[in-house]
């Protein structure tokens, strides 16, 4: 669905680099596989062809932080907080 995203920090070495990964077409998703060596992202097509993947190293992993798209709303757009 359009307006999940995903953010992951990462450790480099000398601080921490962030990535986004969104949906950025309508009908699609980001889906998140774990191992216990590699943490995968990955944005699918309805029919669940992989168009996208990211691949990050699970013992560098510093936070990953879901955002999914809100209920209700078809134009992809996310309300602001507050």
């Amino acid at each position: 669905m359009r307006g999940d995203r995903v953010e992951v920090t990462m450790d480099v070495g000398d601080g921490v680099r962030t990535y986004e990964i969104a949906a950025t077409r309508a009908g699609r998703r980001v889906e998140i596989t774990t191992g216990r060596t590699i943490v995968e992202v990955v944005e699918v097509t309805r029919g669940g062809t992989p168009v996208r993947t990211a691949r990050f190293m699970a013992s560098r992993l510093v936070a990953l932080v879901e955002h999914p798209a809100e209920r209700g709303r078809t134009d992809g757009l996310t309300r602001p907080a507050g």
